[in-house]
């Protein structure tokens, strides 16, 4: 039987690789491969990376098989001039739209009917020069609220807007060639609305058309979500954490 996906549901699936290492599931999520997807996959140099995207690739795939009646194997992509992944879809199938994202230690990935969405998971304990790719990448206010936070709180801070901006252009498909220094998050806002997005005057977007979360999967990772909707729609969120293959359980995490 398959999941229900009302209009206005959002799943969220969280996936946790290094937890996964049973060499039975492992087997099976190879056989769920396309050919293209075991050439990446035998491209990866380190056995990390190689676990990864073998476990991404599971996910995704034994994903949507909850919804539609199909083999994970039998699921076809294709992608756009910038290279985001869509569903290859018969006319009848639902309109079912998903996002992707990875870092170490956690696989996210996000389902919806119809909306444009995206989703970005970082791990914080990543020890890059924060500052320097905020100074050269986020908007002139982004960067000030940044450098104005107390130190202890610079790099949380840093995430959340990476996080943030990561998702919106995933979900507008585009990728990085929308500047990221042309658009602003306010995520120190108090009102109900919670994170708020505005763009400069020469920017062809609507801020209103858009609605973003935040989630905290563990102590070490942030993510964040997008959703585009030109309607005034309700969003029902559902979190859960899943070994594909084997479990799926709900995963209740404060959001905002």
């Amino acid at each position: 039987m398959s999941l229900d996906l009302p209009r206005g549901d959002i799943h969220v699936y969280f996936s946790f690789p290094d937890q996964i290492n049973d060499e039975t599931l492992l087997t099976k999520y190879g056989y769920f491969l396309s050919k293209e997807e075991k050439e990446q996959w035998q491209r990866f140099h380190f056995a990390q990376h190689q676990h990864q995207y073998l476990v991404t690739r599971a996910l995704i795939r034994t994903t949507l098989s909850l919804y539609i009646n199909k083999d994970p194997s039998d699921w076809c992509f294709s992608l756009n001039n910038y290279g985001k992944p869509e569903i290859k879809r018969k006319p009848r199938d639902p309109h079912i739209r998903f996002n992707l994202s990875h870092t170490d230690g956690l696989i996210m990935c996000a389902v919806m009917l119809e909306n444009d969405i995206g989703v970005d998971v970082e791990n914080r304990e990543r020890n890059n020069e924060l500052k320097k790719i905020a100074d050269r990448y986020f908007s002139s206010q982004e960067i000030c609220t940044l450098h104005q936070a107390p130190k202890n709180l610079q790099k949380h801070l840093f995430f959340e807007y990476w996080t943030l901006k990561e998702s919106y252009i995933k979900a507008r498909g585009m990728g990085l060639s929308i500047p990221l220094d042309q658009f602003s998050f306010d995520i120190t806002s108090k009102e109900k609305e919670g994170v708020k997005i505005s763009f400069d005057p020469q920017f062809n977007d609507n801020p209103h058309h858009w609605r973003f979360l935040r989630f905290k999967p563990s102590h070490q990772h942030l993510a964040a979500l997008a959703i585009k909707s030109k309607t005034n729609l309700r969003f029902n969120v559902i979190t859960k954490k899943v070994v594909p293959l084997k479990s799926i359980k709900l995963f209740k995490l404060p959001f905002s």
